[in-house]
C-alpha cells in the first residue's frame, strides 16, 4: 500500500503546474537587453570594418582620398611643406573688472601646398597684424567651454582669408592656448 501512495503522490505532482521560471516583466526585460546587444554589436560592426559591396568600396575611397592625391602630387610629398609656424602671441584679455589676465596662443597655419606655404611665410606680418585686435578684445569668458577654440579657429580662419586669399589657408593647428 505503501507503494501505491508514493506512486498517486508522484502522479499529482507531475500533473500540477509548475511556477514560471521568469515573470512577464523579466522576459520583456531580457528582449529589451538582447536587442540593444545586437544593435550595438551590428553598430560595432558597420564602424570597425564592415566590408561593403565592391561598388561602395571604390567610391567611399575616393571620397576619403587625402586631396595631395587628388591634385595629382605624389604620396611622397612632405605634408610638412605646408605647414607655417607662427611664433608664440602673448596678449592681454579684456575683462570687466580691470584684473590682469594674459593669453598664451601658439599655433601653426596650414597651407594648400608647398608654394602656398611660401606665400604664407612672406605675408605672416599682415596675418598677425589681423588677429590682433580680434585676440585682444576676447574675454576669458570667451575661452570657456569645448568650443571655444572652434570659434576661434574659425575667426582666425576667416581673418588669414581676408589678407592671403579664400583657399591660401586650408586650416589653424592650435598648439597651445593657455590663459592666466
Amino acid at each position: 500500500m505503501a507503494a501505491s501512495k508514493d506512486k498517486k503522490e508522484g502522479t499529482e505532482d507531475a500533473s500540477a503546474p509548475k511556477p514560471a521560471r521568469f515573470g512577464k516583466k523579466q522576459k520583456m526585460i531580457a528582449a529589451a537587453a538582447a536587442v540593444l546587444l545586437l544593435g550595438g554589436g551590428g553598430a560595432a560592426f558597420a564602424l570597425m570594418g564592415g566590408k561593403a559591396p565592391e561598388g561602395e568600396e571604390a567610391a567611399a575611397e575616393a571620397e576619403h582620398a587625402p586631396p595631395a592625391q587628388e591634385e595629382g602630387e605624389g604620396k611622397d610629398a612632405d605634408p610638412s611643406a605646408s605647414l607655417v609656424d607662427v611664433p608664440a602671441m602673448v596678449l592681454n584679455l579684456r575683462t570687466a573688472g580691470g584684473d590682469q589676465r594674459y593669453l598664451k596662443l601658439r599655433f601653426m597655419l596650414v597651407a594648400k601646398d608647398a608654394a602656398g606655404a611660401e606665400e604664407l611665410k612672406a605675408r605672416l606680418p599682415a596675418i598677425i597684424d589681423a588677429y590682433q585686435p580680434f585676440l585682444r578684445e576676447l574675454r576669458p569668458e570667451d575661452l570657456a567651454g569645448s568650443a571655444a577654440v572652434f570659434r576661434i579657429k574659425e575667426e582666425m580662419l576667416l581673418r588669414a582669408a581676408d589678407v592671403v586669399g579664400k583657399d591660401a589657408v586650408k586650416d589653424i593647428l592650435i598648439q597651445d592656448l593657455v590663459q592666466q
